[in-house]
């Protein structure tokens, strides 16, 4: 790269380079770096393609496309990412949030629309709090109440919340699943809960690609033998924080539909307990009321 290097003539070439690496999403991944270290937003590359890029950018440029190309997720150089069309706050203490996730809020704010008054919702395994904001922004009647077992990861919700002025609408909890809550007896029960959980098994772990085994924060992804562990201590005792006619929302596995939803059957006191396939047809949330 030489001082004749222009915005055109670099996204072309990082888009190309990434491609040969085989990365995911090149061109994608080549904007936001581009517009990372030019300061401006992704739609300004395309209306300043003959500006020449000055040098000092360019060894910046070329550091962050040489991590990753190594594997080291876009997401991480830049400390944000994007979720639910907000630009979120991320770190290696948080897991990136999916663009799948976003099923789980959509149906969160469909049923809570359907609602009147305020609406409590819990939102567990919060990690940097991209489903709480979601909600809370969207959904103005949501009171949102969000626990993680990682007060690091919660430090980058906070940074989240703020950031969208929503600070008297979510509350964040340290500890692990409904434990902070026993503090917390004025919202002991729940409109909603909803949870991204750790749910991959031993198996999956070892198979994961090296940009998300590497980097991503293993206590928010592995779920234990089968990856079900979560499951298991939540569904358990989920009746005893929702109010009748509430519902629970989780996010799954591809091959954890039948094992999920047989947990909320055998609890007899969930109905209407749905698995729900996403954009890849592969099943992503499981949903239920309480009777």
């Amino acid at each position: 790269m030489d001082q004749t290097w222009t915005i055109g003539r670099l996204l072309n070439w990082v888009t190309a380079y990434f491609s040969e690496k085989r990365m995911d999403s090149a061109r994608l991944c080549a904007e936001i770096l581009l517009s990372y270290v030019l300061k401006v937003g992704r739609i300004e590359l395309y209306t300043s393609f003959d500006r020449a890029v000055a040098p000092e950018t360019l060894g910046q440029l070329r550091d962050l496309v040489k991590r990753a190309a190594g594997g080291e997720p876009v997401a991480y150089l830049t400390g944000r990412t994007e979720f639910y069309s907000l630009s979120l706050e991320v770190n290696r203490d948080c897991l990136i949030p999916r663009p799948e996730t976003e099923l789980l809020v959509e149906r969160a704010i469909e049923f809570l629309r359907l609602r009147d008054g305020e609406q409590a919702v819990c939102d567990l395994c919060t990690g940097c709090g991209c489903i709480a904001v979601a909600i809370a922004k969207n959904f103005p009647r949501a009171k949102v109440i969000a626990t993680d077992i990682c007060s690091a990861a919660l430090e980058t919700a906070a940074k989240n919340v703020a950031k969208y002025g929503l600070s008297d609408k979510i509350k964040l909890l340290c500890g692990d699943l409904f434990s902070p809550l026993i503090e917390h007896l004025d919202k002991s029960r729940f409109d909603l809960i909803v949870c991204n959980p750790p749910y991959i098994s031993e198996a999956e772990f070892a198979e994961l690609g090296s940009n998300v085994r590497d980097y991503e924060p293993k206590t928010a992804l592995y779920g234990g033998i089968d990856g079900l562990d979560i499951y298991r201590r939540l569904i358990a005792v989920a009746a005893d924080h929702l109010k009748s006619g509430g519902a629970i929302m989780v996010e799954i596995g591809y091959q954890q539909g039948p094992a999920v939803r047989q947990m909320l059957e055998k609890q007899k006191l969930f109905s209407q307990v749905v698995v729900e396939k996403d954009f890849s047809d592969n099943d992503r949330i499981v949903r239920a009321r309480l009777d």
